[in-house]
């Protein structure tokens, strides 16, 4: 067209005398200065949309037009943004309208209607959400959104993105989350949303959304978002806690009951809630991108029953799978946060370890797997944090954390009410202690062990480096780690056609040497570094036997040399102390004539010769290499993400809202 026009003029100007075209000059000068510029025709067929008559009423082909138009996003903007409440539901009928026809218009051939709708639509959606109209229209639009975004299951082959990328509706979204109305209505749906854009082409481009999220500093909106998570995670807890319960008081119960618990695991196993990886991916990517929501983490909310507000009924829905959506809102106070009754009060934190403890006691089904790689993920981030690890230790700040645990013959349950106040950090290691006793098995989640191993680590570290004393049960942790490294041996065949278990081996080792060369800076008392040498020397047969797995390998001219080798250097010290006091302990036992010493006993001579004792000092015990997610975490979010678009996607189509049921409700929204 621009081609055909110059040209048209270039004719005409061959035809023309220069007198002429100077006096048609002077005219259009003339003329032009006693009129107002033209509006482009784009922007008068916005003006027609924002009257209250229906604009197709004189021009049939109104709407097919308007998508031939290039868009003015900044005078649509301008427009949608200059109307309030009232005046905007006046011309609810035309913006409908406008909606149906963008999306009818993304089924075209034609290129350009299909982008000029795409822009269209963006701009509306996101008016739509900031505007004081229709809640179900809201919903609505978000509902649209996670249809748009989750037509493919790898959302970054998803090219519609590119517009959500173009025409953000990120204060959108945020606006959703600081307003409590809003929040409860839609903030399921907002923060599944943000989770979703966020994983949109993150390794290969620049993400506006990842950009504003690490930056959002506004404590509403923080707040709001952590409510929502808590919200999620809690209904899972709950329903995880309805379902256990009514099986424990079912027939099987009993007949287990009968035959001394010896099917106990089988039971166990069929309490099954199907995990909300949507809302724990938000976690994640809000505690990794965003350092001011690790202040959320730590909020404390009163008991629900305290103080309560009723709210209206949420509208009847279908039933849906257990632990994929939000609580409804009628369970939803003021407080905002369902508690247990067991706590006086609670925060995100303490729900989110409740949640990890219930996920990751079965990891053979693949969500769990991924649910409970995720939490140690989350948990990763968070020892890794400065001002997390503060309120993690603080002994002011201390809480009841009642941790569910996979039921086993050989100990009972605790009483709830017997469950000791402590800081935060007690229920992360109590965690990772569980974790630890209960997943040596054939299918052994090595990647699970080395992770939560990490996660101890970083918070050692963190106690070395400020010398917090932290008063926990250290004992149970150290016997647990022997426990494990038992069991590595023990299947030493089966685990290395598999897996190194070496790297495993050795940082087990080094958490002993963590103890023996920095403990007298963080453990609470002489008499727990005393504990340390006494479980080292009690179990010093299953260091002997690690030693001389390692030296046989190291020796050999196999894969394994290397990763054997470095074990052998880092048993220096524990073997050391084995070399150093047992043959005193014999001695001792001699002298006296006893054939078994006591606790105390053996106590007694490892602090009489502490002062004989050679250690080597070790480097690099208390340094640690960093999480990072793009160099060797990108694989398994792709298929997090892919897994989560598909269940988004099954749970929209569930509740009959297909983008084709969403075109007639846009079109009959009263």
């Amino acid at each position: 067209m621009e081609h055909i026009s110059l040209q048209h003029t270039s004719c005409l100007n061959d035809s023309l005398t220069m007198a002429q075209v100077e006096k048609r000059g002077g005219l259009l000068r003339k003329s032009s200065a006693s009129k107002k510029p033209l509006k482009e025709k784009v922007v008068l067929m916005y003006d027609e949309i924002f009257m209250i008559e229906d604009p197709s009423k004189c021009s049939p082909r109104f709407w097919e037009e308007l998508f031939l138009m290039k868009v003015n996003l900044d005078y649509l903007e301008g427009k949608l943004e200059s109307l309030d409440g009232e005046e905007l539901m006046k011309i609810k009928d035309n913006i409908n309208c406008l909606f149906q026809h963008c999306i009818q218009a993304l089924g075209e051939e034609h290129p350009i209607r299909v982008v000029n709708a795409l822009q269209n639509l963006m701009e509306s959606l996101d008016s739509l959400l900031c505007a004081e109209g229709s809640e179900s229209l809201k919903s609505l639009c978000l509902k649209l959104l996670l249809c748009l975004v989750t037509v493919t299951d790898n959302i970054s082959q998803n090219t519609i993105l590119e517009y959500v990328m173009i025409n953000s509706i990120f204060e959108a979204i945020l606006q959703i989350l600081s307003h409590p109305p809003s929040r409860r209505e839609h903030g399921y749906d907002a923060v599944v949303l943000l989770a979703l854009l966020v994983n949109y082409r993150k390794y290969e481009s620049v993400n506006p959304y990842i950009v504003k999220l690490s930056i959002v500093d506004d404590e509403a909106t923080l707040n709001g978002m952590g409510l929502v998570i808590a919200q999620a995670l809690s209904e899972y807890n709950r329903q995880y806690k309805d379902k256990e319960e009514e099986h424990q008081s079912g027939f099987f119960s009993a007949l287990t009951n009968m035959v001394g618990n010896m099917f106990i695991a089988d039971a166990h196993e069929k309490i099954s809630v199907q995990t909300n990886e949507a809302i724990l991916l938000a976690l994640y990517e809000a505690v990794h991108l965003n350092r001011n929501f690790i202040t959320v983490l730590a909020q404390s909310h009163p008991e629900i029953g305290l103080v309560t507000t009723p709210v209206s009924p949420a509208p009847t829905t279908p039933a849906t799978p257990l632990g994929t959506t939000p609580p409804s809102s009628d369970v939803i106070s003021s407080v905002e946060l369902p508690l247990d009754a067991d706590v006086q009060t609670s925060n995100l934190l303490i729900t989110f370890l409740k949640y990890s403890s219930i996920v990751m006691q079965d990891t053979k089904d693949e969500h769990r797997l991924h649910s409970g790689k995720l939490c140690l993920i989350i948990l990763t981030c968070i020892a890794e944090d400065q001002y997390a690890n503060a309120f993690l230790h603080d002994d002011n700040m201390n809480f009841r954390v009642n941790l569910h645990k996979m039921p086993m013959r050989h100990r009972k349950k605790a009483a709830d009410k017997n469950l000791p106040c402590r800081p935060l950090v007690c229920a992360v290691l109590d965690l990772m202690v569980e974790f630890i006793v209960t997943h040596m098995m054939k299918e052994f989640p090595m990647d699970l062990y080395v992770r939560c191993i990490q996660v101890v680590h970083k918070l050692l570290c963190y106690q070395k480096k400020c010398r917090v004393r932290l008063h926990y049960t250290w004992r149970e942790l150290w016997s647990a780690l022997i426990n494990l490294l038992k069991f590595l041996m023990s299947n030493e065949t089966v685990l290395l056609a598999k897996h190194n278990i070496f790297t495993l081996a050795l940082m087990i080792v080094n958490l002993f040497n963590m103890f023996i060369t920095y403990g007298d800076t963080f453990l609470p008392t002489p008499s727990s570094y005393d504990e340390l040498y006494y479980e080292i020397i009690r179990m010093h047969q299953s260091f002997d036997n690690l030693y001389s797995m390692v030296l046989r390998l190291s020796t050999n001219a196999g894969q394994w040399k290397e990763a054997a080798s470095k074990v052998t250097h880092a048993l220096v010290n524990i073997r050391a102390i084995i070399n150093h006091f047992n043959p005193k302990i014999e001695s001792y036992a001699a002298v006296n004539h006893i054939s078994q010493l006591s606790e105390e006993q053996v106590l007694e001579v490892v602090r009489a010769n502490y002062d004989t004792l050679t250690l080597k000092l070790q480097d690099g015990l208390d340094q640690y290499e960093r999480y990072s997610e793009q160099h060797k975490e990108a694989a398994f979010f792709k298929e997090l993400v892919r897994s989560i678009s598909t269940n988004v996607r099954r749970n929209l189509a569930f509740h009959t809202l297909s983008q084709e049921v969403l075109l007639k409700e846009f079109s009959t929204i009263s």
